[in-house]
């Protein structure tokens, strides 16, 4: 049966400007058994050939195609909305790219929408500018809710925080469509050609990635190289199928198991209980761990 992946970046193939061991050659076997797959990320700063371009410099080779962002989520929903709309855009080059790509104009007063996604040059300014524009009725959109987005350093604040502000001082909340909205996710799977069942979601965030597969019916892998630690899962009503220190140990697995995908989820299905978690909640087995090492 055909099987592809939704992949996340920060925290799965990379943090800040360092690869994380193992996904060069995680993708690199993807390609050689023609398994198809999208990144699938919450940044919108980038363009999908930025991406490609920051990929390229790890060794990680990709194509376009490959990259399916926020900002293009938004813009396509933006523009099943409200085709040839208008947009007071708080936000980098991959946001503004993807709405001029889908007919939408950016204007700097009476917009549509006002569209919030991560960057670096948000200042009280636009701040202000946007809150009238909202209290005269323009809808609020976010490209993503993410609180924070990891970094080499650290965390720096993300979509999520910017928009925040302009909740809280409208009044009004803002509509996202980065992970785990189903928009999105449903989306980069048609891209796939796959059935819900045929796709697996690898993801370092419980609130995005793994909330989102949960919900659409994906199967879920998360791994332990971004933003979750395992003692945390406890807290969580829904869990993965799968848990995973890094790529490099996913890897290891399908090899185990011939890349026979739904063999490595029923070998791993509540076979085993975590001493780490509470008795009542059963977690995948992570045999490879050894085998592996510390990533």
């Amino acid at each position: 049966m055909s099987h592809g992946y939704l992949i996340d970046m920060d925290g799965v193939l990379y943090r800040g400007s360092e690869m994380i061991r193992g996904a060069d050659g995680f993708i690199r076997e993807l390609r050689r058994r023609d398994i198809p797959f999208r990144f699938l990320t919450n940044n919108s700063q980038r363009t999908r050939r930025d991406v490609v371009a920051k990929l390229a410099r790890m060794g990680i080779e990709v194509e376009e195609q490959h990259v399916y962002t926020c900002a293009m989520a938004t813009a396509k929903f933006l523009e099943k909305q409200k085709p040839n709309g208008t947009a007071f855009v708080i936000g980098e080059g991959g946001l503004l790219t993807a709405l001029h790509h889908h007919g939408y104009a950016i204007v700097d007063h009476d917009p549509d929408y006002v569209v919030v996604g991560e960057g670096r040059t948000f200042n009280l300014e636009m701040v202000e500018a946007a809150v009238r524009m909202i209290t005269k009725g323009a809808r609020l959109v976010a490209t993503n809710m993410d609180p924070n987005c990891p970094t080499q350093n650290g965390l720096r604040p993300g979509c999520g925080a910017m928009v925040s502000m302009l909740e809280t001082a409208t009044g009004v909340k803002a509509f996202s469509v980065g992970k785990p909205s189903p928009f999105m996710m449903r989306a980069a799977r048609k891209e796939l050609g796959l059935t819900t069942d045929q796709t697996t979601m690898i993801g370092d965030t419980m609130e995005t990635d793994i909330l989102g597969a949960v919900q659409l019916g994906y199967h879920s892998v998360l791994v332990l190289s971004g933003g979750t630690q395992r003692e945390t899962l406890r807290h969580y009503a829904y869990q993965p199928e799968l848990v995973v220190d890094c790529i490099a140990q996913l890897h290891e697995l399908l090899d185990h198991h011939e890349w026979q995908h739904g063999r490595v989820f029923r070998a791993n299905r509540g076979d085993k209980l975590d001493a780490q978690i509470a008795p009542s909640i059963r977690f995948p087995r992570v045999e490879a761990r050894a085998a592996v090492g510390s990533m």
